[in-house]
């Protein structure tokens, strides 16, 4: 029986989307393997990562195992593409952050979504060379490729990443949210009054499309709402891009989740104006607080809203102001579409998700039940 070892490349860098996902989903398998420890064909389970980690996962029963060389050269390049097949040798290599190493003869990739094709202007050259480059080549040699979305497999094969019969679609999870103690406080510290704000994305990703919201904000309909962003991104960077911020736009920065819940619980909507996604996740957190989402009927946004959200054209400012403004003048479809987020967000769970991937690995796992930490999540955001 081989050991599942995951690629723990992604806790060497500050976290992002895709690292959420590796990190709830490598939690999420180790809390329903803990039980089993000990029984017919399940394996032992660690991460391997390079000597300069930063992050370590709360796991019980799976180690993080820091060690190798080439950790410092090339970003960890090196180390992933050569020492990490070596350290892996004796078991199945499981990397869910886009890439993973080309040389190791039982690995297992998630490949996000296909957005160096779709959307190139949202990534450098270097950045963009790499992953067109390397991509294809893992989809060649991985014994299997994990897509968020049935919206990104298709556009995996489209691009010529892996064929279809290789592909197996995983959706993420977002329940993690649940866990959280909102930090309610938060939202009058920074100013801010409930339900009299639209949240979104502080992110210049061309995709993300985020300059259509500015557009809405400066309408006067908008003028008694704020727009709060979240995120890397300042009021600086977008306009040295040209877009032309209104001043009802508030920056609240790199924020922890306890004060990313607290402003989706707040929030009169939560607004994904992206062309383009792979999957969507924060959406999915806003409306599982309760928090009616607003998105763009693209990419993988309408396989995993559905009509649990409202949508609007991403390229019509207009359209996103009649549906924050109905969200704001008509409480009776604002409650409506707070309790068909709830319900539609609850099937996204992160076990549901880990147990497709034990799946994959040929884990036998007994029949879901109702977990206890799931309950207790629920709890907590109540």
């Amino acid at each position: 029986m081989r050991p599942i070892l995951f690629n723990g490349k992604f806790l060497t860098a500050d976290p992002t989307g895709v690292h959420r996902v590796a990190e709830e989903l490598i939690q999420a398998l180790d809390r329903l393997l803990a039980p089993l420890d000990g029984g017919e064909g399940i394996p032992p389970t660690a991460v391997l990562a390079p000597t300069t980690a930063r992050r370590h996962p709360v796991l019980s029963r799976t180690p993080v195992i820091a060690k190798g060389l080439l950790s410092t050269l090339a970003k960890g390049i090196a180390w992933e593409q050569f020492t990490l097949p070596w350290l892996a040798r004796k078991g199945v290599l499981v990397s869910l952050c886009n890439l993973g190493p080309v040389l190791h003869p039982h690995a297992v990739t998630m490949i996000h979504d296909a957005q160096v094709y779709l959307t190139p202007r949202s990534y450098s050259k270097g950045f963009r060379l790499w992953y067109r480059f390397l991509q294809p080549l893992i989809g060649r040699t991985s014994r299997r490729i994990l897509a968020v979305s049935h919206y990104s497999k298709e556009q995996l094969v489209l691009h010529g990443v892996a064929p279809a019969d290789k592909i197996t679609v995983i959706h993420n999870g977002c329940d993690h949210i649940l866990a959280c103690r909102p930090d309610h406080g938060f939202v009058a510290a920074s100013g801010l009054q409930s339900g009299r704000y639209v949240l979104s994305l502080a992110n210049t990703q061309a995709h993300k499309n985020i300059p259509i919201l500015f557009e809405a904000f400066r309408d006067g309909r908008l003028g008694d709402l704020t727009l709060v962003l979240f995120g890397g991104a300042s009021r600086d960077d977008f306009e040295r891009l040209g877009a032309r911020v209104p001043p009802n736009v508030r920056f609240v920065g790199r924020i922890d989740d306890e004060k990313v819940a607290a402003l989706m619980i707040h929030a009169r909507a939560f607004a994904c104006p992206s062309t383009t996604e792979g999957f969507g996740l924060p959406p999915l957190e806003a409306m599982i607080l309760g928090c009616p989402a607003i998105v763009a009927p693209c990419g993988a946004l309408p396989e995993v809203c559905a009509n649990a959200a409202l949508t609007a054209d991403p390229h019509d400012a207009g359209r996103w102001v009649e549906q924050i403004r109905a969200l704001t003048d008509d409480a009776a479809l604002a409650e409506r579409m707070r309790a068909e987020g709830r319900k539609h967000a609850a099937a996204f769970t992160w076990e549901n998700a880990a147990r497709k991937l034990a799946q994959v690995l040929d884990i036998p796992i007994p029949e879901k039940r109702y977990s206890q930490p799931v309950q207790e999540k629920r709890r907590a955001a109540g």
